[in-house]
Parts: C-alpha cells; sequence; structure tokens
C-alpha cells in the first residue's frame, strides 16, 4: 500500500544584514565607536558630519544611479552584487588590496604608545639590584617567570627542578631552587613568590616592624593557622594565653595583609576598562526623564564624490570594461553606507525604545532608589512592550550600563524572577536578596545568624523562603557563612 506524507518545515534564515544589525545592537558605546570607525576606514563612501547640502529626496536615491540603460552596457542591479564581500568582517575588502589606492611614498607607520611596566618586568628590575652569578640570575628570573598575576608561585620546586632542565637547558638541583625563592622572598610588593597563602602572610608579617602584636599574629600564622581561618577564637584565646583584647589586636595586624600582592600592583598588565555609560536617567520635576549618550548617534552621510563619480558614468556616451568594473565597486560602497547609516538609526531606537521601557517598568525604583521596589521582570515583559524579539533585548540589557541618580548600573541587574510573599503576592528575587543582606549587614557580627536563623527572620518579615534558597542568595551576594562573619 501506498502511502504519501507532507512534512512542513518552517525556517528562517537571517541575512547579512540583518545579522550585521544584530552585532550592532549588541555592542556598548566604546566598542559601537570603534566598530564606526573600521566601517568608515573600509567604505570611502561613507563619511562623517552632516552633509553641506540637504537634499530633500534620499542623498543617494537609487534612481539617480541605477536607471541608466546604454545599448553596449549591462545593466548593474543590486542582485548582482554579492552583499556578502562587503558586509563581512572577516576578510580585507578587495579595494584594501589595490595598488591605485596608495600612493608612492605611503610608508608602514605603527602608532607609538606608552606602555607601563609590567608586574614581572618589575620584579626582574629588582632583580638587577641583588649580586647574583649566570646561573643563580637564570634560575631567579625563571621563578619570577612561574609568579601568577596574584603573586603566587603555585608550582612544586621538583615540578620546576624538572621544567628547568627540560624547557631551558638549566640544570640545578632543589636546594639551589629553594635557596633563588629566598631572594624572590625579598622583592616588593611583599609576600611576592609564596606557595600558599600562609606563606605570604608569613612573609609580610616579617618584613613588618616587631611589636608585642605582630609577634603573636606571626606565632598563630605559623602554628595555628587551621585555628585562625576557621575563626575558633577562644581556641586561640585558650592556646595564648592572652586577653579578648590582645587576640584582637593581634588578628588586626593580619586583617592589614594583603592577601594577593600581585593583583595590588600599580603596573599590572590588565587593563581596567573604564566604563561608559549608554543611557542616563534623571529626574527632571519628579519626572523621569531618559537620554542615549549622544556617542551612540553620529552624523554620517554618503560621499557626495561617490555619488558624482555614480553620475557622472550614468551620463557617459563611452563605457568601458574598466569603468563598469569602477561603477561596481562604487556601487557596493554607495549600497554599504547607505546600509550602515539605516543600521546604526535602527540600532538607536531599539536602545532608546528598550531602555524606555524598562525604565517605565521599573518607575517607582528609578524615582527613590530603593533596591526592594523593584519589580519582577523578565527580558519576555519588555520584548511584549516594545514588540521586539526576547533576543533583542537580551542583547540590550547584557551589554549596556544606564547612570541614574544612584550610581552607573549594568541593565541587566534590573532583571529578576518573582517569588511568592506570604500574602500571596509576586515580589522581585532582587528584593528578597536586599532584604537579606541589611538584615546580614545589621546582624551581632560577635554572633553571626545562621541560614536557618535568617529564614525565620525573613519569615516574620513576610518572605517564606527555606534555608537551601538562603544559603543560595547567600553565595550569590559573595556573603560568606556565619561562622566567617565573625568577629572579635
Amino acid at each position: 500500500m501506498l502511502k504519501q506524507f507532507l512534512n512542513l518545515k518552517l525556517s528562517q534564515k537571517l541575512s547579512p544584514q540583518q545579522i550585521q544589525l544584530m552585532k550592532l545592537i549588541q555592542l556598548p558605546t566604546q566598542a559601537f565607536e570603534q566598530r564606526l570607525l573600521e566601517e568608515m576606514n573600509e567604505n570611502p563612501a561613507l563619511e562623517a558630519g552632516k552633509e553641506e547640502d540637504e537634499y530633500e529626496k534620499d542623498e543617494f536615491d537609487n534612481e539617480e544611479y541605477d536607471d541608466y540603460d546604454d545599448a553596449e552596457s549591462e545593466r548593474i542591479d543590486a542582485e548582482d552584487i554579492n552583499i556578502d564581500e562587503y558586509l563581512s568582517n572577516d576578510e580585507t575588502p578587495d579595494y584594501k588590496t589595490q595598488a591605485n589606492n596608495y600612493s608612492d611614498d605611503d610608508d608602514d607607520r605603527e602608532t607609538p604608545f606608552a606602555a607601563p611596566v609590567s608586574f614581572h618586568q618589575d620584579l626582574i628590575n629588582q632583580l638587577n639590584t641583588f649580586i647574583l652569578n649566570d646561573e643563580e640570575r637564570e634560575i631567579a628570573e625563571f621563578l619570577v617567570g612561574s609568579i601568577d598575576d596574584m603573586g603566587y608561585i603555585r608550582r612544586s620546586v621538583p615540578d620546576m627542578v624538572d621544567d628547568m632542565a627540560f624547557t631551558q637547558g638549566i640544570y640545578t638541583d632543589e636546594k639551589m631552587v629553594e635557596k633563588m625563592l629566598q631572594v624572590i622572598h625579598e622583592l616588593e610588593p611583599s609576600g611576592v613568590g609564596a606557595r600558599d597563602l600562609q606563606e605570604c602572610l608569613l612573609l609580610q608579617l616579617k618584613h613588618k616592624t616587631p611589636t608585642e602584636y605582630v609577634e603573636l599574629a606571626t606565632d598563630i600564622i605559623e602554628n595555628q593557622f587551621d585555628a585562625f581561618t576557621k575563626k575558633h577564637y577562644d581556641k586561640l584565646i585558650q592556646k595564648y594565653n592572652v586577653s579578648n583584647e590582645q587576640l584582637k589586636k593581634a588578628i588586626h595586624e593580619i586583617e592589614k595583609l594583603n592577601p594577593k600582592p600581585g593583583g595590588s600592583f600599580t603596573g599590572n598588565n590588565k587593563v581596567t576598562e573604564n566604563v561608559v555609560p549608554d543611557f542616563a536617567i534623571r529626574i527632571v520635576d519628579g519626572e523621569l526623564e531618559l537620554t542615549l549618550n549622544g556617542r551612540n548617534a553620529p552624523s554620517l552621510h554618503v560621499s557626495k564624490d561617490y555619488q558624482e563619480m555614480m553620475q557622472t558614468y550614468k551620463s557617459s556616451r563611452d563605457k568601458s570594461a574598466q569603468q563598469k568594473d569602477a561603477v561596481q565597486f562604487i556601487k557596493q560602497k554607495l549600497d554599504s553606507a547607505k546600509w550602515f547609516i539605516d543600521a546604526i538609526r535602527q540600532r538607536q531606537e531599539t536602545l532608546f525604545v528598550t531602555m524606555n521601557a524598562i525604565m517605565h517598568y521599573q518607575e517607582e525604583f528609578f524615582l527613590d532608589g530603593d533596591e526592594t521596589k523593584l519589580k519582577p521582570m523578565i527580558l519576555k515583559d519588555i520584548a511584549d512592550m516594545v514588540g521586539l524579539d526576547i533576543s533583542t533585548i537580551s542583547r540590550v540589557a547584557n551589554s549596556k550600563y544606564v547612570e541614574t541618580p544612584y550610581g552607573t548600573k549594568l541593565i541587566k541587574e534590573f532583571f529578576s524572577e518573582s517569588m511568592k510573599n506570604d500574602q500571596g503576592e509576586d515580589v522581585s528575587t532582587l528584593e528578597i536578596k536586599k532584604i537579606l543582606q541589611n538584615t546580614i549587614e545589621e546582624e551581632d557580627k560577635k554572633k553571626p545568624l545562621p541560614d536557618d536563623q535568617l529564614a525565620e527572620i525573613l519569615k516574620e518579615k513576610g518572605y517564606p523562603i527555606a534555608r537551601r534558597t538562603i544559603a543560595k542568595y547567600r553565595e550569590q551576594l559573595d556573603i560568606p557563612v556565619a561562622r566567617m562573619r565573625k568577629k572579635m
């Protein structure tokens, strides 16, 4: 028996332009400016600033350069041009490789920049102040190269001895490496080159001026490190036969130490990116006012020269093959410039309407800054308000910042799931986390509240939450367990 089946498959394939638009929407202000510069460098038909002469019609209406018809020439339509060739971010455009784009006196130039001394180079510079023979210097420099960005050497001495032999051709023994480690431990910042936290703290204490409390702190770290990390203060008082006040002063000496000596180096290679707010929210006469950072709305126009070149070709009677190739290139660039200008406009509109919807959804918070007034809000809520895809809302929220009267915030931080309070009302998990954080901040630090007691307190406040949920929220807030919050 013959059976027939009909299978329907719905699929959507994004065009290259749509993909590029999604990429543009995702970019924060600084990255967008860089992308804009790249596009202008790659497309000579795209120019910054307002056009001198304002046209009533589109600056480069296709009729102006598309509607030519010559008996000896073929019409060049948009369909004949492969858009991928000049929308791709991954390949160098063809025109950049053409010899006539460069003059004879063009040189490859590199822009000089001032590079700060790196963390490891600073350590090497310090080594130069020590009197070492060639073998010692090679080992010491290898050890410096083994120090991570936090200032630690996290490899065993035997492993480093083997590594030096196999990779550097430096043949030594563990005794010599240990000797050179003592040299490394004399370098600044104090504590650098330690193998673990205990050694790091001890190195710093030994560099301090000896006092009663520094000596007690040193003994505690050297011999009672486990009890110290677990905050078993009663055991330490008993062990050293000291008063609560004496132990408190010794603990204070330890708390002043730096557990990450490499991380504090101002010349470290790590680059701290300055956050540039993409939006700003102000309160004007009791009303919220939203603005988009002007750097996201550049003035661009299509090159008048390129339009004139197209018009010249249109009116030319003799059209050679070479001219035809040239006009195809020009048309590609004009089409690309028009698309890019339109894409930027769409990006501006998408960013503004999305943030405007978020601002009005969370109006109570933006008016007074009380985080407990943040409403439950998911991506779909905003997508439904503005009529955009959830993926588009996500691209805006995940990478953009907004300047508010209460500080600069990452937009995605305003999104949260909802939970029910004891009245059956939907409340934001952000509200619950804020109340949990406030409760912990107000606790008696000599007797911190364990998770089960925190759960009881929040239940009394109207938020019936399980102990395991309290633990999850506490970890998300980077708040340690009760025992680790204990203060002397």
